[in-house]
């Protein structure tokens, strides 16, 4: 799921409003980017791409959020010390919960290119452990193609940062994006996580291990530095926490458009 020119995502904007979905006060025909800033210093983490600045969307009355059924995985988890979550600090959007409904999530790790042999299997298995490690919770597979890719990682310094108020450019080590598209009149969506080349071993890991909850639907991060999405970096990286599933069981549990059809079957 590569890139789309402006005049693919002109057609593609085009079928969506001959699907019932209303589009409110565009500003022109230019791509703008509509942000929600998850303020880290794993870094700033924005929904970019595929809408337009001040949008609304109202969806048909069969196509408004609604919860899928639980993966097996999160329905049989259990925590039995009662720790809690931080599902309060978690962002809805406009198209609901960025929740999956089809699994095994489909992951593609790009192999490095500007470094040795040696350093990008280092990498790449750095990587690898961080996201397998979510496997214990939704189902996930490693995938050779980017094409087919739900979330696509890659070795690459994210943009700079700016922050309100604040005119100094300042860099991340990390960034998580999402699109969103549609593919048979379903309401999809996919993820880009960039890591920084100057993440290497447990750091690495850990920057992993925290963007990758955000791609699998935890948008927002904790208080707390026991959990993995907590909102900076921590000199000893920790492991998911049973908060960090908890959190994510409550968000599968939330209603969401994704995955769900555009068309409103109810007038057909």
């Amino acid at each position: 799921m590569g890139r789309r020119t402006q005049h693919s995502i002109l057609n593609s904007l085009i079928n969506l409003i001959s699907r019932q979905l209303i589009l409110i006060t565009f500003i022109g025909t230019g791509l703008l980017i509509i942000f929600i800033n998850l303020q880290s210093s794993y870094g700033f983490t924005t929904i970019p791409k595929y809408v337009y600045s001040n949008l609304t969307i109202s969806l048909p009355t069969s196509s408004r959020p609604k919860p899928h059924p639980l993966p097996p995985t999160l329905a049989q988890w259990q925590d039995r010390t009662n720790s809690g979550d931080y599902f309060s600090q978690v962002t809805t959007t406009q198209v609901g919960y960025l929740v999956w409904s089809q699994f095994p999530v489909r992951v593609y790790v790009e192999p490095p290119r500007a470094v040795n042999e040696k350093q990008a299997q280092a990498w790449v298995n750095g990587v690898l452990q961080g996201v397998q490690e979510w496997n214990t919770y939704l189902p996930l597979t490693i995938v050779e193609q980017p094409e087919i890719a739900d979330i696509k990682i890659v070795r690459k310094a994210p943009p700079l940062q700016i922050s309100p108020g604040n005119n100094i450019p300042r860099a991340r080590s990390a960034q998580t994006t999402y699109e969103l598209y549609t593919s048979n009149k379903v309401l999809s969506h996919h993820f880009t996580i960039l890591l920084s080349p100057s993440q290497t071993g447990d750091y690495l890991i850990a920057a992993t291990r925290h963007e990758f909850g955000h791609a699998l639907g935890i948008w927002g991060h904790s208080p707390l530095q026991t959990d993995v999405l907590y909102f900076s970096q921590v000199h000893n990286p920790p492991p998911i926490s049973a908060r960090d599933v908890n959190t994510l069981k409550r968000v599968y549990e939330q209603p969401t458009s994704l995955g769900w059809s555009l068309v409103d079957n109810s007038k057909q």
